[in-house]
């Protein structure tokens, strides 16, 4: 396991307090108990200064920390002459701190294996041959062989005609996923089977498994605000325990007594329980597909009362595709198609890509359109081998024709019609559909079961087409034709009621996950901007793992709290024991190491979540 300074010198000062008390223990049985005294603070010593260091530090930065009843302790046992408990102490603190390293440790595992896979050089063709190349001489467009166990290095389209790749580092899946040719396959999955070709669509410094690694080094720098909060707990702690410590020490005028109450205080299992069960919790739901970026969102997750979702790309799937091509003036449904597919290559509308994407697929050579004029939200309009076109919604392309939308023909339920003109006449529309995610429902039905209150839709599109998507859904409202500052606005207005969570993947959406408590972003498809502006990134392009990271979210919180709740109880009984004088200093340590150790040992079945599997 790879170790850092702070652990090395955590490391070092058990083992000086560690030896401090056996040399002592041999040299006081061997009858010479001064020296032994003597070995004994030499052993307190640097854990002693090592901690008031530390206390000076956070008093500096403005923190009063849990830590001051450890120095306290130490400092009351020696100037009392009970050398013997100040060692145990010391050999207890310095223990604790190496605990929670080592604890912290074990709960990153799984991101540190992340990082560990990520490729350094991948084989590239090139004129007829192939050769290996670092990832930053990756362009979009190359062509890249992956051979059988090699990690893909960069986000792609599968160039072969099928590929088998496991997924279970980054989504948690078991089986390896069959992908067809032509689809995309993510940065950081493993080739299952033979070698196939990919061909690179981002460069690596800006593909998923990319801004995954940044993701989880900014996570595990984090530090959660039910931490901070512990923080501020510790001064009512640190009051109690001084407290008790005082009026044993003035009702029976022993202040041997004050100092077996401050040692059954140290150290507190709020700095070792609450960091440990959130970090575990990080790691539990990344091994799920759910990055979260830091402890502090986690410990948001599991306080949400309002769940804002973007339609497209999120509640729906994302790729419209085109159910039917209607002709109103006889042209061939092939030219509608190819007029509006050439025309939306200026357009970077999902609706427009999905035109786009239906055209190349049945072998239409697309001009490239000139003039193009594009209205967010309505249409596009310029010319296309020297003919007008416009593309748009029926209210849209009416207002420049002068057609009527009129009723001819039925729009079903989740559908879309894509009014296409050419010369200022109407030529026909595209009828498209943007279906809801396999299991919408019973996805938004669990989110409910975690506590979640309140669940709207805020979507850039129509009314009509919103209302016609969302239907049969259990929402509480429904925000259509929003810009990106009235989503902004949204969320805003419903932090009122509670922490609210935003749920989007698009550029449009990043103001409004930046602004919300927490911003979830769909980062399997989703754009850059959502992803960094967002706290959570699924990494899987599947909605209801949300509502495997809020249930995980949910139990490392409780996990967290009920090691606290624990943790402080047993200490105070032990200070009321040894305040009535039950335990003396020695066996008031030994008992608070072994409540140390059990929280710890407690944090970490945050690693053993077994969260309902995915829906789908």
């Amino acid at each position: 396991m790879e170790t850092t300074g702070a652990d090395r010198v955590k490391t070092a000062l058990l083992l000086i307090a560690l030896a401090g008390l056996v040399i002592g223990l041999a040299i006081y049985f061997a009858g010479e108990h001064g020296v032994a005294n003597l070995v004994w603070i030499a052993g307190v010593i640097p854990a002693l200064a090592a901690l008031v260091i530390e206390i000076l530090r956070s008093l500096r930065s403005g923190e009063v920390g849990l830590d001051i009843v450890a120095a306290l302790s130490m400092s009351a046992a020696l100037v009392f002459g009970e050398t013997l408990a100040a060692a145990v102490v010391a050999v207890m603190y310095s223990g604790g701190t190496f605990l929670e390293a080592f604890a912290e440790g074990r709960a990153r595992r799984e991101m540190r294996d992340l990082l560990s896979r990520v490729p350094r050089t991948t084989t590239r063709h090139r004129d007829g041959g192939l050769e290996e190349v670092t990832l930053a001489e990756i362009t979009p467009g190359d062509r890249l062989l992956i051979r059988q166990g090699d990690v893909v290095p960069v986000d792609g389209t599968v160039a072969s005609e099928t590929a088998f790749v496991d997924t279970s580092a980054l989504t948690g899946e078991s089986l390896p996923v069959r992908l067809a040719q032509g689809a995309e396959a993510m940065s950081g999955c493993t080739n299952a089977g033979e070698a196939f070709d990919l061909t690179a669509t981002r460069e690596a410094k800006d593909s998923t498994y990319a801004g995954i690694v940044r993701l989880v080094e900014k996570a595990q720098a984090s530090k959660a605000p039910m931490s901070r909060l512990a923080d501020r707990w510790s001064l009512g702690f640190l009051a109690v325990t001084v407290s008790i410590a005082f009026a044993a020490w003035w009702l029976t005028g022993d202040p041997i007594r004050a100092v077996a109450v401050l040692v059954v205080a140290t150290p507190c299992p709020l700095i070792l329980a609450v960091p440990v069960a959130l970090v575990a919790g990080l790691s539990r739901a990344a091994r799920f597909g759910v990055l979260i970026k830091g402890a502090g969102p986690l410990e948001a997750m599991a306080r949400i009362h309002t769940l804002i979702l973007d339609k497209t790309g999120t509640l729906t799937d994302g790729r419209p595709q085109i159910v039917s091509i209607d002709s109103h003036d006889g042209m061939a449904e092939g030219d509608i198609l190819r007029f509006a597919a050439a025309l939306d290559q200026a357009s970077k509308h999902p609706v427009a890509q999905a035109v786009v994407a239906a055209a190349q697929q049945r072998g239409f050579a697309l001009p490239v359109p000139s003039e193009v004029a594009e209205f967010p939200g309505e249409g596009v309009e310029g010319y296309v081998e020297g003919r007008k076109v416009i593309v748009g919604g029926d209210d849209f392309v009416a207002s420049r024709v002068g057609h009527q939308p009129g009723n001819d023909s039925v729009v079903a339920s989740g559908s879309v019609h894509v009014a296409v003109a050419v010369d200022g006449k109407l030529a026909g529309r595209l009828v498209m559909a943007d279906p809801l995610r396999k299991g919408a429902g019973a996805m938004l039905d669990g989110l409910r079961r975690e506590g979640i209150a309140r669940i709207l839709l805020a979507t850039g599109d129509r009314a009509d087409v919103a209302e016609r998507v969302t239907e049969g859904l259990r929402l509480d409202g429904v925000s259509a034709g929003l810009t990106p500052d009235q989503k902004v606005l949204l969320v805003l207005t419903e932090r009122k009621h509670g922490p609210v969570m935003m749920v989007g993947d698009g550029v449009n959406d990043a103001p409004a996950l930046a602004a919300a408590d927490v911003g979830v972003a769909m980062g399997a498809r989703g754009a850059a901007a959502s992803a960094e502006a967002a706290e959570v990134v699924l990494l899987v392009d599947q909605l209801d793992r949300l509502g495997t990271g809020i249930e995980i979210a949910n139990g490392a919180r409780r996990i967290a709290v009920e090691s606290v709740v624990a943790g402080i109880g047993l200490s105070v009984l032990g200070m009321i024991a040894a305040g009535f004088g039950y335990l003396s200093p020695v066996q008031g340590a030994l008992l608070q190491e072994v409540i140390d150790i059990a929280v710890i040992l407690n944090a970490l079945r945050a690693l053993r979540i077994s969260p309902r599997r995915p829906v789908a």
